[in-house]
């Protein structure tokens, strides 16, 4: 069974750090993927879907130093779904993207430090090799 996800996004704003109570790091983020076609009329359709990003330990900690609103970037990962109950006893549901790769596709928006060489680099969370080339 394969259980994988590829996009290519924009970031719909700084990604948000945090920690378990163990001290691992993880960040979330949104990240915006478009589509676009022409209607009956011959009008221009945009389409946005937009996908929560969680990353882990080393790629959290790159997302959360590099990864600024609007920057472009390819991710890779697994789909997961959990739910919780909210504070109203609700029965909550949210479906996420868990990278595993990340890698930067152009310096649209500033860095949260200055700019660097880390603008075309591959991430990846678990030491396996980068991805070098997208299949689309």
């Amino acid at each position: 069974m394969v259980n994988k996800a590829l996009l290519i996004g924009r970031l719909g704003k700084d990604p948000e750090v945090r920690y378990t109570p163990d001290g691992t790091m993880i960040t979330n983020f949104n990240l915006a993927t478009d589509e676009q076609w022409k209607d009956k009329s011959g009008e221009k359709v945009q389409k946005t879907e937009w996908h929560r990003i969680v990353t882990f330990g080393k790629l959290a900690e790159i997302c959360g130093n590099y990864l600024v609103k609007g920057k472009l970037v390819f991710v890779e990962g697994r789909i997961q779904t959990r739910s919780w109950e909210d504070k109203d006893g609700v029965k909550r549901f949210t479906t996420e993207i868990i990278a595993a790769n990340m890698q930067m596709l152009d310096s649209k928006g500033q860095n949260k430090t200055e700019e660097s060489s880390f603008e075309a680099a591959s991430v990846t969370n678990n030491g396996s090799a980068p991805v070098d080339d997208v299949p689309f």
